[in-house]
C-alpha cells in the first residue's frame, strides 16, 4: 500500500510529508522546490492490544506510546501539478506517473488562499478560491486517466469484443500498472450502465468511465492545510459547505512537524493525533510562545488535533478499508526471542482467516487447520472474516 501526496506546488505537501515521516526534506515558500518524488514511512495510530493483556509491547516495526501503536505505511510526495499537467506542462507527465503506484491520495491544498494556481504567493490582499484548486486536480487526475485509456481503447476494446474476452478482466489486465483489479472494473461498469460496445463508446463515455474508475482506483481524501492561517478557517467552513459530498480535514502541518520535532527532541511528550502534549524541559521564550499558539490555534480548535493523523489513519482505514490485525497466542504474547507483541499488519477488509495465514507465511495458509482468538480461546475456521484489531494465533499440521 502507497499512500501518494498530490497537490499544486507551495501548499505545504512536502512539510505534511516531512511531518508524517521525519524525512530530511526541503522546505521554502517557493515552487517546485521537490522535483524528485520523496519516499518514507509515515504510520497509521492504532488502540493497541497490549493493555487488555497488562502488559506493553515493544514492536519490530513501528512503536507504541501509552498504549497507541503506531503501524509503518509507505508515503509517497510528488512535485506540485499544475494545470495542464495532464499535457506535460510543469514536467507533469513525470510527476503524474510517479503516482501510477500510489493506492489512495492525500490531496494538499492552501486552505488560506495565500498561492496562486502556479503555488506563487498571492498579490497584497487578495486570496485565492480554494475551491479552484480542487476542481483543477480534479479534472488533470481524470484527464490522465483518459489520456492513458485514449492511447490504446479502440484497438483493445475491439480486441477485447472479437476475442469474447471478459471485457472487465481486460481492463484490468490491460490498465494493471495503474493498479486497477476486475472488481473495480466490474463495480464501476454496474454503477455507469454504459450501453453498446465499449469500442464504439463516443469520448464522452470514455471520459466517463475514466473518470469514475480513477475516483474507484485512487480515492482521495482533502487535507485543508494552513487552516491556522488568516482566512484558513473561514474558507474552510466555505468548502465544506460548497463540497458537502467530498471528504475534507482541516490541518495544520507546520503545527505537527514542531511538535512531532520537539517531542523528538524530548522537549515534550505528544502522542500523534492528540489534542494535547506535555512539557518536559525547561523552554526558552520562544520556544514556549511557538507551542503556546499551536494549542491555541490548533490543538484547542479542532477535533482533530493539527489533523495529520487523522488524515493519514482517514486514507487507510477509512477509504481503503484496511484493518489492523495482531499475531498473538492466549497463552504465550511474545515471540521466540521475548518481544511482546512484535507485529501489528494492515489487510484489507473482507479478509479471512485463511488470508491472515498466508500473510504470514505460505506454509501457514497450505498447512491451515484453524486460528485461535487470544482474547476468547475461541477457535476459528478459515473464513472467519477478521476484524480491526483481532488478535489471533494460527495453528497448523
Amino acid at each position: 500500500m502507497i499512500i501518494g501526496i498530490v497537490g499544486k506546488p507551495n501548499v505545504g505537501k512536502s512539510t505534511f510529508f516531512k511531518a508524517c515521516t521525519l524525512s530530511n526534506v526541503e522546505i521554502e515558500n517557493r515552487p517546485f522546490v521537490t522535483i524528485l518524488s520523496n519516499h518514507g514511512v509515515g504510520y497509521v495510530k492504532v488502540e493497541c492490544i497490549d493493555k487488555e493483556f497488562n502488559t506493553q509491547c515493544n514492536p519490530s516495526h513501528g512503536f507504541c506510546i501509552n498504549h497507541n501503536r503506531f503501524v509503518p505505511v509507505d508515503i509517497m510526495d510528488v512535485a506540485g501539478l499544475v494545470p495542464g499537467a495532464s499535457e506535460g506542462k510543469g514536467l507533469g507527465n513525470k510527476f503524474l506517473d510517479d503516482l501510477r503506484q500510489a493506492d489512495v491520495f492525500i490531496h494538499i491544498i492552501d486552505i488560506s488562499g495565500g498561492t496562486d494556481e502556479k503555488g506563487k504567493p498571492m498579490p497584497q490582499g487578495e486570496i485565492r478560491d480554494p475551491a479552484k484548486d480542487i476542481e483543477f486536480l480534479e479534472k488533470e487526475l481524470d484527464m490522465w486517466y483518459y489520456n492513458i485509456f485514449m492511447k490504446v481503447w479502440k484497438g483493445f476494446a475491439r480486441k477485447a469484443e472479437m476475442e469474447n474476452a471478459n471485457f472487465a478482466e481486460a481492463v484490468a489486465k490491460q490498465f494493471s500498472g495503474l493498479k486497477v483489479n476486475e472488481y473495480q472494473v466490474k463495480s464501476v461498469l454496474l454503477n455507469l450502465n454504459l450501453s453498446g460496445k465499449p469500442s464504439l463508446w463516443s469520448e464522452k463515455n470514455i471520459m466517463k468511465f475514466a473518470s469514475h474508475l480513477r475516483k474507484h482506483t485512487k480515492p482521495m481524501i482533502i487535507a485543508a492545510n494552513k487552516v491556522d492561517l488568516k482566512n484558513g478557517r473561514e474558507n474552510y467552513q466555505k468548502l465544506r459547505a460548497d463540497f458537502p459530498n467530498l471528504n475534507i480535514v482541516p490541518c495544520s502541518a507546520d503545527s505537527e512537524l514542531a511538535l512531532r520535532q520537539a517531542a523528538k527532541s524530548g522537549l515534550i511528550e505528544y502522542i500523534p493525533g492528540e489534542k494535547d502534549f506535555r512539557i518536559l524541559k525547561k523552554l526558552n521564550e520562544k520556544q514556549k510562545q511557538g507551542l503556546e499558539k499551536i494549542k491555541e490555534n490548533v490543538l484547542d480548535y479542532y477535533v482533530g488535533g493539527t489533523g495529520v493523523q487523522s488524515i493519514l489513519n482517514n486514507a487507510v482505514f477509512g477509504l481503503l478499508g484496511y484493518i489492523a490485525v495482531f499475531p498473538a497466542s492466549a497463552n504465550k504474547l511474545g515471540d521466540s526471542k521475548g518481544n511482546i507483541l512484535p507485529d501489528c499488519f494492515l489487510l484489507p477488509k473482507g479478509s479471512t482467516a485463511l488470508d491472515f495465514a498466508y500473510f504470514l507465511h505460505t506454509d501457514f495458509g497450505k498447512n491451515f487447520i484453524k486460528a485461535i482468538d487470544a482474547r476468547t480461546k475461541r477457535a476459528l475456521g478459515k473464513t472467519y472474516e477478521l476484524k480491526h484489531r483481532d488478535a489471533l494465533e494460527i495453528i497448523t499440521r
